[in-house]
């Protein structure tokens, strides 16, 4: 059986500099000892509407004591030219 995974997001900020939005990530995965990044990915795309999921961009997690919670960042841009113009080479790797 699959574990429930909770995605909130806190700060939300659209920058239209660097035309994307950008926010702080937290998860709620009890019972996992982490969420992979691209299940992540998946699920903020799912839930702001974007239709190719290379613009969206998680990084930084990190797991708090005992497990359970994850805080990380992220970033959906509005397109994949402009992620791939403004993100650092290692971040568009992975």
């Amino acid at each position: 059986m699959e574990k429930a995974v909770t995605i909130r997001t806190k700060k939300f900020l659209t920058n239209r500099l660097l035309s994307r939005k950008q926010f702080v990530v937290e998860a709620n995965h009890p019972g996992k000892p982490n969420v992979s990044r691209v299940e992540l990915k998946e699920k903020l795309a799912t839930m702001y509407g974007v239709k190719d999921n290379a613009a969206v961009f998680v990084y930084g997690f990190r797991t708090q004591f005992g497990g359970g919670k994850s805080t990380g960042f992220g970033l959906i841009y509005d397109s994949v030219e402009s992620a791939k113009k403004y993100e650092p080479k290692y971040r568009l790797i992975r």
